[in-house]
C-alpha cells in the first residue's frame, strides 16, 4: 500500500477502481469524489488478492482500456475481484474482460465497432442500475470500442442494447455484478452520472467523504508527522501551494516556514498580494525571496522555449535551497502534490513513469536537503482543494484563480525575454483579466491569458505610425480539466478589449484572439 500522510481508507468507506489503461479512468474517480465517496484508482497488475484482502473495498469499478481482451496474455481482473462479494461495475474494456473471465466471449471486428456517440435503448426489465435513465426510451451515451461482447457470462441478462453492441448494458443481479459497454463517466454521456449515483447507492455507500472531515484528517496527521519539527513550504500563490500552506500552518502554527520566490515572471501586483495575504493577513512566517534579477540576468538572449524552462526550474530550486538552508531545525518540506500527480507517477503498463511536468514542485529537493515530505493534498483532486480551501476561509479570489504555470510569463512570451516586453505583457494581461471580470465571465473561463508575440506590426494611431508589438487573447473552457476549448466571446467583447489595450498598454497596436482547441496541458503559448 502507498504511504500516506494521511490514510482514507483506513476510516472512510472506500471503492477501488482498477485501471486498465484508459484515458479516462481519472474522471471516474472524479465522478465517485463528487458523490462525497472516497475511491482509489490502483493498476491491475498491482491488484492482487492480497492487496484486496488489505484494501477491503465496499465495491469494485474495472475501468476502460486501450487493448484486446482476445490478445493473449492481455491484462485481467484479479480472480478475488468476484469473489469478494462486492458489487462490481464494468466499463468498457472492463466488461469485456469480466464477461471472458466469468464464461462469456468477447469477438474482434465483425462490424460492431463503435466510437463517439451512440444511443441505447433498454429491454423491458428494469433495475436499479438504471433508475432515472431512459425517461425518453433511450440514452445518449459515448462509446469508444473495437471489439464487442459476442455470448454474455452465465447468470447476466441483457438491460439495455445500441445498434453496434447488444450487449451494451447487462448485470447478474444476483451477484451483485453490472456491466456496460460506453463511457458513462465522460460528459458526452450526460445521464452518466446518475449511474455511478445508483451504483454507489446500491453498494450502501453513505457518502462521508467531505471536505470537513478531511480538514480534521489532515490538521491531526500533520501534527503526528511533524511532532516539534520544523516545515518549509514553498509558496507560490497558486490554488495548490497556498492551500498546503494554510492548511499546514493551521495544524503547526509558527513551527512552518514559506519562502516564496519572486522570479520576476509573476502577473501585475501579484508578488505584493502573496505578501499581504500570508505574511500581513495570516501572520505566517514568509521569506520574500526577490531574486528577479538572477533570474532575468540568466535568461536574457534566450530565445529556446525547453532551454528558458530549465533556466527558470534549476534556478527556482538553487534559490529555494540558499534560503531554506538558512531556516533552523528544518525536517519537512511541504509540497501540494495532488492525487492526479500521484496516478500519473504511477505506470500503467509496469515500465518507466513519462514525465508529465519538468518543473513540477521541486524535484530533487528533499533527497539533496535530506528532508522529509509533507504531502497533505496527495489524495485530492484540483476541485476538491477548492472545496477544502473553501473549508479553511480562503478569499475567493484566491481559491478560484484560473491555473499560471511554474515558468511564468517566460512561457507567454515567445523568443527573448526582455524587461520591456515583460511590462508590456503584464499591463495587457491586466486590462484582460479586468475586461473579463468586469462581464462576469471569470468564473465560466478555466484559464485566460496575453501572449505577447515575437514579431512588430505597423499601425496608424491618431495620425501617427507605429511599429509595435502585437499580442494574442487566449481564454479556454474545460470541463473536466483532460480536455479544453476556446471561450466563445462574444465580437463586441474582443473588440473592446482590443480598443482597451491599444489604448491603454504603450508597445500594442495590434490584438488577435486565439480558437484553436488544445489539451489543457498544452494550452499555454510555448
Amino acid at each position: 500500500m502507498t504511504d500516506h500522510l494521511i490514510d482514507p481508507a483506513a476510516t472512510h468507506e472506500k471503492l477501488l477502481i482498477i485501471d486498465f489503461g484508459s484515458q479516462v479512468t481519472q474522471l471516474i474517480a472524479r465522478r465517485l469524489r463528487e458523490l462525497s465517496v472516497y475511491c482509489e484508482i490502483h493498476p491491475y497488475q498491482n491488484v492482487t488478492d492480497a492487496f484486496l484482502a488489505e484494501f477491503s473495498p465496499k465495491a469494485v469499478i474495472l475501468s476502460g482500456g486501450p487493448d484486446s481482451v482476445t490478445r493473449e496474455g492481455s491484462p485481467r481482473a484479479a480472480d478475488g475481484v468476484f469473489t469478494l462479494g462486492v458489487p462490481v461495475l464494468g466499463i468498457c474494456y472492463g466488461q469485456q474482460t469480466m464477461m471472458t473471465q466469468l464464461g462469456g466471449q468477447v469477438d474482434s471486428g465483425h462490424g460492431t465497432a463503435e466510437f463517439g456517440r451512440a444511443f441505447v435503448t433498454p429491454s423491458d426489465d428494469k433495475i436499479e442500475l438504471l433508475k432515472g435513465w431512459f425517461a425518453d426510451d433511450k440514452e445518449q451515451v459515448w462509446m469508444s470500442h473495437g471489439d464487442h461482447v459476442s455470448k454474455i457470462a452465465p447468470g447476466f441478462e441483457v438491460y439495455g442494447t445500441s445498434p453496434n453492441a447488444p450487449y451494451a448494458i447487462t448485470a447478474d443481479v444476483s451477484r451483485n455484478f453490472y456491466a456496460v459497454q460506453f463511457h458513462p463517466e465522460v460528459h458526452h454521456t450526460p445521464n452518466g452520472a446518475k449511474l455511478y449515483e445508483n451504483f454507489v447507492r446500491m453498494a450502501g455507500f453513505t457518502g462521508d467523504w467531505t471536505m470537513g472531515a478531511y480538514r480534521e484528517q489532515a490538521i491531526a496527521a500533520i501534527r503526528e508527522q511533524v511532532g516539534n519539527n520544523h516545515v518549509i513550504c514553498g509558496l507560490s500563490g497558486g490554488v495548490d501551494s497556498s492551500v498546503a500552506a494554510v492548511l499546514i500552518h493551521e495544524a503547526i502554527g509558527d513551527q512552518l516556514t514559506c519562502v516564496f520566490v519572486d522570479h520576476g515572471l509573476l502577473r501585475k501586483g501579484e508578488a505584493e498580494e502573496v505578501v499581504t495575504m500570508f505574511r500581513d493577513n495570516y501572520k505566517m512566517k514568509l521569506i520574500h525571496a526577490d531574486e528577479q534579477d538572477l533570474f532575468l540576468g540568466e535568461l536574457d538572449g534566450q530565445s529556446d522555449p525547453e532551454t528558458k524552462r530549465k533556466i527558470i526550474g534549476k534556478l527556482f530550486i538553487d534559490v529555494f535551497q540558499k534560503y531554506a538552508n538558512g531556516i533552523d531545525d528544518a525536517k519537512f518540506l511541504a509540497q501540494g502534490t495532488l492525487y492526479p500527480d500521484v496516478i500519473e507517477s504511477v505506470s500503467f503498463s509496469g515500465g518507466p513513469s513519462v514525465t508529465i511536468k519538468s518543473h513540477h514542485n521541486v524535484g530533487g529537493l528533499p533527497e539533496k536537503m535530506g528532508l522529509k515530505l509533507v504531502e497533505p493534498l496527495r489524495e485530492l483532486f484540483k476541485d476538491e482543494v477548492r472545496a477544502l480551501g473553501v473549508e479553511l476561509g480562503l478569499p475567493k479570489s484566491f481559491i478560484g484563480r484560473h491555473p499560471f504555470p511554474g515558468p511564468g510569463l517566460a512561457i507567454r512570451c515567445p523568443g527573448e525575454i526582455t524587461r520591456a516586453k515583460l511590462d508590456i505583457l503584464r499591463e495587457a494581461d491586466a486590462v484582460y483579466i479586468d475586461q473579463i471580470r468586469k462581464h462576469g465571465l471569470y468564473d465560466d473561463i478555466w484559464q485566460a491569458f496575453v501572449a505577447i508575440l515575437p514579431v512588430k506590426t505597423v499601425g496608424v494611431m491618431g495620425d501617427g505610425r507605429t511599429y509595435d508589438y502585437a499580442c494574442a487573447l487566449r481564454a479556454v473552457t474545460s470541463v473536466d480539466g483532460m480536455t479544453a476549448d476556446y471561450f466563445p466571446f462574444e465580437h463586441d467583447f474582443l473588440g473592446e478589449t482590443a480598443t482597451r489595450i491599444i489604448n491603454e498598454v504603450p508597445g500594442i497596436n495590434r490584438v488577435t484572439y486565439d480558437i484553436t482547441s488544445k489539451p489543457p496541458g498544452t494550452i499555454e503559448w510555448e
